[in-house]
C-alpha cells in the first residue's frame, strides 16, 4: 500500500525534531520493562539513538512499555562501556555519568546544550568501575527520602528532559531538521517511510530512490520491492 501523504507528514515532523547530539549509553540495563521505559523516553524528548552494554549471553529485549519506540529509536550494541564511552568522546559528546563518588555534582548544575551522552547503569550495581573513570563528569539526582537512588528508566527521563529543557531555553532544539545532517536525515526519513524497500536496496547495494515532496518513490522498481510499499 502507497504511503499516505498525512503518514509521511507525520514521519517528518517526528524527524524534524531528533536531536543527534543527545544520547543514553546503558551499562547492563538488561530488564525489559526499564529498556523499554528508556527508549520510549529517548523517543519522547527526540533522541536519534542510545548504546547499551549487555551482560555476557544477552539480547536487548523489550516489552508492551515501549509501545514501539524501539522501530524509531537505534540501539547500539558495544562490547565494553570503555569502548562505548571512547567512541561517543571521539564524536565529540561530554560524557555524564550517573554515579555516586566524591566528585559527582548536581545534575542541574551541568550545561546539557552541548553533545551531550548521559551513562547510566543498572540500579542494583550502578556504573562498573571502568565505566566510572572513563565519564568526564560524574553526576547525581538529589533524593530527599531514604533511599539513594531512582529506577534507572525515572532517572533517565529527568536527565533527558532536564537536557530538553535547557535547549528549548537557549534556543537550541531543532524544530525543521536542524538537529541532524541533512545526507542523514534523507536516509533516515526513507528508512522511515519505506523499512521494507530500504533494506532491499541495501542488500543489493544501491542508493535509496528519490521521494516526491509528498512521500511517493519518484523511481520504477521491481514489481515484487512496488508491493512491499
Amino acid at each position: 500500500m502507497p504511503l499516505l501523504p498525512r503518514r509521511f507528514e507525520r514521519l517528518r515532523a517526528v524527524l524534524d525534531r531528533r536531536m543527534g547530539d543527545l544520547t543514553l549509553l546503558l551499562e547492563h540495563v538488561d530488564k525489559p520493562h526499564n529498556l523499554s521505559a528508556i527508549l520510549r523516553s529517548c523517543d519522547a524528548v527526540g533522541v536519534l539513538e542510545a548504546h547499551a552494554v549487555c551482560l555476557p549471553g544477552r539480547l536487548p529485549t523489550f516489552n508492551s512499555t515501549a509501545l514501539g519506540s524501539q522501530k524509531w529509536v537505534a540501539l547500539h550494541r558495544h562490547e565494553s562501556s570503555t569502548e562505548a564511552i571512547a567512541a561517543l568522546k571521539a564524536g565529540g559528546f561530554r560524557v555524564y555519568g550517573t554515579h555516586l563518588g566524591a566528585q559527582a555534582v548536581d545534575y542541574r548544575c551541568c550545561d546539557f546544550t552541548g553533545p551531550t551522552a548521559f551513562v547510566l547503569g543498572a540500579e542494583k550495581w550502578g556504573l562498573g568501575e571502568a565505566a566510572a573513570a572513563a565519564i568526564d563528569q560524574a553526576i547525581v539526582i538529589p533524593m530527599a527520602g531514604m533511599v539513594q537512588s531512582l529506577n534507572v528508566s525515572v532517572a533517565a527521563a529527568i536527565l533527558l528532559f532536564e537536557a530538553v529543557r535547557q535547549r528549548q531555553a537557549k534556543g537550541c532544539l531543532p524544530s525543521h531538521g536542524e538537529g541532524l545532517a541533512a545526507e542523514r536525515y534523507g536516509l533516515l526519513l526513507f528508512e522511515w517511510a519505506y523499512p521494507e524497500v530500504a533494506a532491499w536496496c541495501r542488500r543489493e547495494g544501491r542508493p535509496y530512490p528519490a521521494l516526491s515532496p509528498e512521500g511517493a518513490i519518484a523511481e520504477e522498481l521491481p514489481r515484487g520491492v512496488r508491493l512491499r510499499c
